[in-house]
C-alpha cells in the first residue's frame, strides 16, 4: 500500500520536474486546518475541565481521539497530495502595507512531502504518547491530571505552527510556543526543586538559540523582502545565489544572504540541544516520561533539524554555516556518548544518546545529505520514543527506580514480556544493528561524510560514535533486562507494612515465581495502554526498516533510493550532492547500464565540482565506494560495540550492582568519574559565565543603589537641608520678623558703603 502511495500519488506529478525545483505554490483544502486547530481544542477543553475540577481520565481520552483525529487529516493529506505545494489560510494576521514594501504574515500553513513527513511522525507519535499518558499519570488524577493534557495539545499545536506555518513568523510562532510547553511539561512537578531548576535552565539556554533565530528572521525579510515560503523558495536572487553555491563561488554571494544561515543556525543549535547548547535537554529528564519521550526524543529537539531542512536552499549559499553544522553535530555527537557510557540512570543515558543522535542529524545535514538528517529523524523518533517509553514504564513499575546498579533481569518477571521486547527492539535500532531502521538511516549519514571532500574525519569520529552508542545502549539492556533477576524499590516506594523499612532492597532470584507481596515491595506490571503503545512502537521501529526499499521508480522521470529521499527530494530541503551522485545509481545520466570506462568516465562527471570545491575522482573507502562498504563497516563497528557491552555487562555477572567493567573503569583512573560528571561542563558553565554575571550583577546592583541612586538622592536632599537651614528664621514671632528685617536692612546697608568705598578706591 505504501508503495502504491508513492508511486501513485506522490510521485507522478512531482517526479515529472527537474529535482531540486519546488513545485508551483496552489491552495489547498480547508479541512487541513484540523490538523493544528484540533490539538489547540484539546488544550482549551482540558483548561475547561480544570475549572469544572474533573477528577476522571476525561482529559487524557479527549486529548487521544483529538489527536488521533488530527493525525488521520495528516495522513489524508499525505494520500490526497498531488505534489504540488499549496498554502491553506487560517485568517489574515500581520500584514504592513508601505510605499516601496510589504511586510505579510498571514495565519497560514505550507504544505509540501517535507511538511506531510514530519507531520506524520508529529501526530502520530503524539497521538500514542498521549495514550500513554492516560496511565502513566493517572496517579495525579483532578487539576494537574487536566493541566498536563491541557499543556501536551498546546504543545502539538505549536509543534504543527512551526512544522506547517508558510513563514518565518508563523515559525517562530510555533518555535517559541513548544519552548514555552517545554518549560510548562519539565517544571511539572513543580514542588519539586530539580525540576523547577531544569525547567528553568531549558528556558534559558533557549533563549540564547532564539535570539538567534529571530536576527535571523529579520536579516532574512531585510535582503530578500520577505518572509513567506512560496515567494521566498522562488525568489530570483536566491536562486541565482544557489546556483552560484553549486559550483563553490561563495564570492558571488552577498555577506548579508551568507549571514542569514549563520544566524538560523544558532537557533536550531539551541532547539536541538547542540553543543555548546545542549545541557538543558539532559536535566530536562526531571519531566515525567511522555514529555520526554515526545518532546525531547521525537518531536520539539528535532525542530532545529527541520528548521535547516526546510531552509537548506539558504544554508547552500553560506559558505561556513553546513561545514560549521557539520563539526557541531559531530562534536556533540561524540561528547554526549563519552557521557552516557558512564551514566548509571536509564533515563538519563536516554537523554545523552538522544543528543548525540541528534548531532547525527546535523552531521549529515552538514556533509550535503539532508535526505540522510530526514531520514534519521524519522528512524530515531519511532526507537527513541519506544526506548523513553520502555524506560518510564520501567520507573513507574519499580516505584522511579531508574539505577542500573538496582535492576537486573526484569524480563524474567512477570507482566514485563512486552516492556523487554520493545526494549531490545530500540536497542538494535540504536545500535544500528544490520537491517533495521536505524542502521540504513545512519549509513546513509555515515557514507556520506566519507565521499565529502574534508569531512572524512567526520566520518571516522562518527564511526567511532556509533561503535560507543551500541555499547553504552546494550550495557543498560544487559544490566537491567537480563542477568540475575534483582530489583530494588525506588524513592517514590512508600511501603505501608510496618514490618518492612522505606525504601528496603528485595530479591527476587531468577526460577522463583512464589508470592512476593509478603516479602515486601513488588513492582506492579503496566497496563493494557502502556503495553499497546509499546507493542505498536515495536511494530513500527520494526516496519520503518520496509521505508528504505521503498522509492520512486526512474520510469517516472527520477529515481529516489527510499522513501525519506522521496519526501526530501519534492521539497525546499531537495539537494544530492554532486559527490555522492553515484550513491543513487547513476540515474540522473539515465539507465543502470554503465560498464568499464563509460561507468568510469560517469562518475568522473557526477563527482565535478560542488560547494566544498572540485575532486577529480570519486573520495573511496577502503577503495570502495563508501555508500556501499558502509554496510559492512558499521556493522562490524556495531557488533564490537554490542560485543564488549556483553563481555563486561553480562557475562559471568552474578549481582545486580557489580560486572567486569567495574575493575577496567579503575584502570583509566579519575577519567570515568570525570565522564560521570558531564565532564564538568556545567561546572565550567557555572565558572565562566553563571558567576561572574552573578557578580556583575551584584556590583552593578551597588552602583546603581549607591551612585546612581545616591546621585538622585542627593539631589533630592539639598532643598531639604536649605530648608532645615532657613526654618529657625520662620517662627511666627512677629518682633522676631521686625529684628530680622532690621538686621537684613543693616547688613545691606554696610554692603553698599564698603562697596561704595572699594568703587571710589579704585
Amino acid at each position: 500500500m505504501i508503495a502504491q502511495t508513492l508511486s501513485g500519488t506522490f510521485l507522478q506529478p512531482t517526479l515529472a520536474m527537474a529535482p531540486d525545483v519546488p513545485a508551483g505554490i496552489g491552495t489547498g483544502p480547508k479541512w487541513v486546518l484540523l490538523i493544528p486547530f484540533l490539538a489547540a481544542l484539546a488544550a482549551c477543553l482540558n483548561g475547561v475541565y480544570a475549572a469544572m475540577g474533573n477528577k476522571t481520565r476525561l482529559p487524557a481520552w479527549t486529548t487521544v481521539a483529538l489527536l488521533a483525529v488530527s493525525f488521520f487529516a495528516t495522513l489524508a493529506m499525505a494520500m490526497g497530495f498531488d505534489g504540488n505545494a499549496y498554502t491553506v489560510k487560517a485568517f489574515d494576521w500581520i500584514q504592513v502595507h508601505g510605499e516601496s514594501a510589504s511586510f505579510i504574515a498571514n495565519f497560514s500553513f505550507y504544505v509540501d512531502t517535507l511538511t506531510i513527513y514530519w507531520m506524520l511522525f508529529v501526530t502520530g507519535l503524539a497521538t500514542l504518547i498521549a495514550l500513554y499518558a492516560s496511565e502513566y499519570m493517572n496517579h495525579d488524577l483532578g487539576v494537574s491530571y487536566c493541566r498536563f493534557f491541557a499543556a501536551f495539545g498546546l504543545f502539538v499545536f505549536s509543534m504543527a505552527c512551526l512544522v506547517m506555518g508558510d513563514n518565518l513568523v508563523m515559525l517562530y510562532l510555533g518555535w517559541e510556543g513548544v519552548g514555552l510547553c517545554s518549560y510548562l511539561l519539565i517544571g511539572y512537578f513543580y514542588k519539586k526543586p530539580e525540576a523547577v531548576a531544569a525547567a528553568k535552565k531549558a528556558f534559558i539556554v533557549n533563549r540564547v538559540g532564539d535570539l538567534g533565530l529571530a536576527l535571523g528572521l529579520y536579516l532574512a525579510y531585510v535582503h530578500f523582502g520577505t518572509v513567506e515560503y512560496s515567494v521566498l523558495f522562488s525568489d530570483e536572487k536566491l536562486l541565482a545565489y544557489v546556483e552560484a553555491a553549486k559550483v563553490g563561488a561563495f564570492d558571488q554571494i552577498p555577506a548579508m544572504a551568507q549571514w542569514i544561515a549563520l544566524l538560523l543556525m544558532v537557533g536550531a543549535f539551541g532547539k536541538s540541544a547542540q553543543f555548546p547548547l545542549y545541557v538543558w535537554l539532559p536535566d530536562a529528564m526531571e519531566g515525567p516520561t511522555p514529555v520526554s519521550a515526545l518532546i525531547h526524543a521525537a518531536t520539539m529537539v528535532t525542530a532545529g533539524v527541520y528548521l535547516i531542512a526546510r531552509f537548506y536552499p539558504v544554508f547552500l549559499i553560506s559558505e561556513h554555516a553546513l561545514p560549521i553544522v557539520a563539526w557541531i553535530g559531530t562534536i556533540t555527537a561524540f561528547l554526549a556518548a563519552t557521557i552516557g557510557m558512564a551514566q548509571f540512570d536509564i533515563k538519563r543515558i536516554m537523554a545523552y544518546s538522544t543528543v548525540s543522535q541528534l548531532g547525527y542529524m546535523f552531521a549529515g545535514l552538514g556533509v550535503l545529505t539532508p535526505t540522510g538528517g530526514a531520514y534519521h529523524v524519522l528512524t530515531h523518533a519511532f526507537f527513541k520514543a519506544l526506548l523513553f517509553l520502555c524506560c518510564g514504564a520501567v520507573m513507574h513499575g519499580f516505584a522511579g527506580q531508574l539505577d542500573l546498579r538496582k535492576l537486573s533481569g526484569i524480563r524474567r518477571v512477570p507482566g514485563w514480556g512486552i516492556v523487554s521486547l520493545g526494549m531490545l527492539v530500540g536497542c538494535l535500532n540504536l545500535a544500528g544493528v544490520p537491517f533495521t531502521a536505524g542502521y540504513f538511516s545512519k549509513d546513509t549519514i555515515l557514507a556520506e561524510a566519507f565521499v565529502t571532500p574534508g569531512a572524512s574525519m567526520i566520518g571516522w569520529i562518527l564511526l567511532l560514535t556509533a561503535g560507543m552508542t551500541a555499547y553504552y545502549t546494550f550495557r543498560v539492556f544487559f544490566r537491567v533486562f537480563v542477568g540475575p533477576t534483582h530489583y530494588e524499590a525506588g524513592d517514590d516506594h512508600h511501603d505501608h507494612d510496618d514490618d518492612h523499612a522505606h525504601g528496603e532492597e528485595h530479591h527476587h532470584d531468577a526460577g522463583e515465581h512464589g508470592d512476593h507481596h509478603a516479602d515486601g515491595f513488588h513492582p506492579h506490571a503496566p497496563g493494557w495502554a502502556i503495553n499497546t503503545v509499546l507493542a505498536v512502537l515495536t511494530v513500527a521501529s520494526l516496519a520503518a526498516t520496509g521505508l528504505y526499499f521503498v522509492g520512486g521508480s526512474k520510469d517516472l522521470g527520477y529515481k529516489t533510493k527510499h522513501y525519506a529521499d522521496t519526501m526530501v527530494s519534492a521539497s525546499t530541503a531537495s539537494y544530492h550532492s554532486p559527490y555522492s551522485a553515484h550513491a543513487f545509481h547513476d540515474d540522473h545520466h539515465g539507465d543502470d547500464d554503465h560498464s568499464g570506462d563509460h561507468a568510469d568516465d560517469a562518475h568522473k562527471a557526477l563527482a565535478g565540482v560542488g560547494p566544498r570545491g572540485a575532486i577529480d575522482e570519486p573520495l573511496m573507502l577502503f577503495g570502495k565506494d563508501p555508500h556501499k562498504v558502509m554496510y559492512y563497516v558499521s556493522g562490524i563497528v556495531g557488533a564490537i560495540g554490542i560485543a564488549l557491552a556483553w563481555v563486561f555487562h553480562y557475562a559471568g555477572r552474578k549481582t545486580a550492582g557489580e560486572c567486569r567493567m567495574d575493575g577496567v573503569a579503575r584502570l583509566f583512573g579519575p577519567i570515568p568519574r570525570w565522564a560521570e560528571n558531564k565532564w564538568y561542563v556545567d561546572e565550567l558553565y557555572d565558572a565562566i559565565i553563571r558567576i561572574p554575571l552573578r557578580v556583575a550583577s551584584h556590583l552593578m546592583h551597588w552602583f546603581d543603589k549607591l551612585v546612581v541612586d545616591g546621585l538622585v538622592n542627593l539631589a533630592g536632599m539639598m532643598p531639604r537641608v536649605f530648608g532645615w537651614f532657613v526654618r529657625p528664621s520662620q517662627s511666627g514671632v512677629l518682633q522676631g520678623y521686625a529684628a530680622g528685617m532690621v538686621g537684613g536692612v543693616a547688613i545691606l546697608l554696610v554692603v553698599i558703603v564698603l562697596a561704595v568705598r572699594l568703587g571710589g578706591g579704585s
